[in-house]
């Protein structure tokens, strides 16, 4: 708690380059989170950073290359985060002329790529995108708890994974059961088994954030009141977090900025 930062993204703008499309319809999100983006002719310039995403083909990767040349040019004037998905390893020293660092979803199981996901690709799959990546450009990966239906499965696995790569540090997401997605309905993973993982995450890895994906409410409340002791950095606390800290760090742009 003591150096703790919270972080308000709002100086970070979030872009789509597919706008509201996407190949896959994800178990967890169907589309979902694309639709608040701006698109890239939209961007006004105003923000500090700007995280540059989309929808996925349907191998699972988003199409960042194809719009290399856009991408290179609000390069010029501000920080990029990327998200790949899936990126070819061939493509990794490409995309690192695009972006100041990579937001990477790791999975652990594979049997959570297929369900959640809709994809025939394996763990090792994505352990081959993210080690490419990592060796051109600095790759955070990012790990949602409950990903499978609001169980833990994998996240273990990605955890041991990561770590024996020598990653620092790890963003932790929360499933949060979404309007319009066959996950609608379930419940979030426990609030005590997320908190397990967190501390397990501290014992594994130098930096530990709290990402932004994550339930709110009641849940968040709970959540964030006890999460403060554990991680370096959450994003978007709770009124009562940000009360019980008193002091804190202060961030305005994406949080592995």
């Amino acid at each position: 708690m003591e150096n703790i930062t919270f972080v308000f993204p709002f100086e970070t703008t979030s872009i789509s380059l597919t706008g509201d499309k996407c190949a896959l319809h994800c178990k967890h999100c169907n589309k979902r989170y694309l639709i608040p983006m701006t698109s890239l002719n939209k961007f006004d310039g105003r923000a500090k950073s700007v995280l540059i995403s989309g929808g996925c083909d349907s191998d699972g990767v988003v199409p960042i290359l194809k719009f290399k040349e856009q991408i290179k040019k609000i390069k010029e004037d501000h920080r990029v985060i990327a998200h790949t998905g899936l990126l070819p390893p061939e493509d990794a020293d490409e995309i690192s002329e695009l972006a100041d660092v990579i937001s990477f979803d790791f999975i652990g199981d594979d049997d959570t790529i297929k369900e959640v996901y809709g994809l025939e690709k394996t763990v090792d799959d994505f352990l081959n995108s993210f080690i490419a990546l990592d060796k051109h450009i600095k790759t955070v990966p990012h790990v949602t708890i409950g990903l499978h239906a609001g169980k833990i499965l994998g996240e273990r696995d990605a955890m041991e994974l990561l770590g024996s790569l020598g990653a620092e540090t790890i963003v932790f997401n929360v499933l949060i059961p979404t309007k319009g997605t066959c996950y609608e309905f379930i419940d979030p993973p426990e609030i005590k088994e997320v908190l397990k993982i967190l501390k397990e995450g501290k014992d594994m890895f130098s930096n530990v954030y709290l990402g932004c994906m994550r339930p709110g409410g009641r849940y968040r409340r709970i959540l964030d009141s006890v999460a403060i002791d554990i991680v370096d950095r959450i994003v978007m606390p709770s009124r009562d977090a940000i009360k019980k800290v008193g002091e804190y760090h202060r961030s305005m742009e994406c949080c592995v900025l």
